[in-house]
């Protein structure tokens, strides 16, 4: 219904997907402005950055073109509208993923993937098959992983009622520390970011196998390769922690 209303308005829905490609591509542009005057960034080149930026762009892209409306949970939770999609014959999840569903987000799912296409042009990988299919392996497993992250922040909102923000900071934080190489950052916030919140398997690990680079870290190389199972176990869990959230779930007029 919402990909209807929207594609009515053409017009409308191509400006609003080029203001969301240009307002996306502000974050690349602070990133071009940067290294107008430095030579590299934690010791990696502007291309290879651009590499980064344009893996996680691209995985969050999906995952907010996707599940982007969970963000709006915690009003729907305020004002007892939930109780609506709970009567209907659909999934609620669906439901709350297809709320208000904005096709303009394309917009930063193009960005990004024009990013990654020029990273990749301009950097000198040595494409192995086992290179050639990362990529595409840890771009799905991104968006998986930030995927999970949207729905675990919407079923925490069954509690607080309002913590948009804190899902934000998870979700459109994460994506922007993922812009920038792990070795800029103290290796707590790395070890955070892999261990605790596993945002790292988005692009981190698999981008420096691909690039040649070391693991700060220093794991072991096999972990290169986990982005799928992180993954899985990420949405499982989302899984697991939607549905204890919405049977917590009590109506406003109970």
């Amino acid at each position: 219904m919402w990909m209807r209303s929207t594609m009515t308005y053409r017009a409308s829905f191509l400006m609003t997907t080029l203001g969301n490609f240009a307002g996306t591509a502000l974050d690349f542009v602070a990133i071009v402005l940067m290294f107008t005057r430095v030579d590299s960034l934690g010791g990696f080149s502007f291309a290879e950055v651009a590499f980064l930026y344009g893996t996680t762009s691209t995985s969050f892209g999906i995952a907010d073109l996707l599940m982007g409306s969970m963000d709006r949970l915690g009003q729907r939770v305020r004002d007892g509208t939930l109780d609506t999609l709970l009567v209907r014959p659909a999934p609620v999840l669906a439901q709350v993923a297809a709320d208000k569903f904005a096709l303009r987000r394309l917009g930063r799912v193009t960005q990004g993937a024009l990013v990654l296409g020029w990273a990749i042009a301009r950097l000198d990988i040595a494409w192995t098959p086992v290179n050639l299919l990362l990529v595409p392996v840890m771009l799905i497993s991104g968006a998986g992983i930030f995927g999970s992250v949207f729905v675990i922040g919407g079923a925490f909102q069954f509690l607080s009622n309002d913590a948009s923000e804190v899902q934000n900071s998870f979700t459109y934080g994460g994506n922007t520390l993922l812009q920038f190489p792990p070795t800029v950052f103290a290796k707590d916030l790395v070890r955070g970011v892999t261990f605790v919140v596993p945002l790292a398997f988005v692009n981190w690990l698999p981008a420096l196998r691909i690039l040649g680079r070391d693991d700060p870290l220093g794991l072991p190389a096999w972990v290169d390769f986990a982005p799928p199972l992180v993954a899985g176990a990420c949405l499982a869990l989302s899984g697991l922690a939607w549905r204890a959230g919405l049977r917590s779930y009590r109506s406003t007029g109970s």
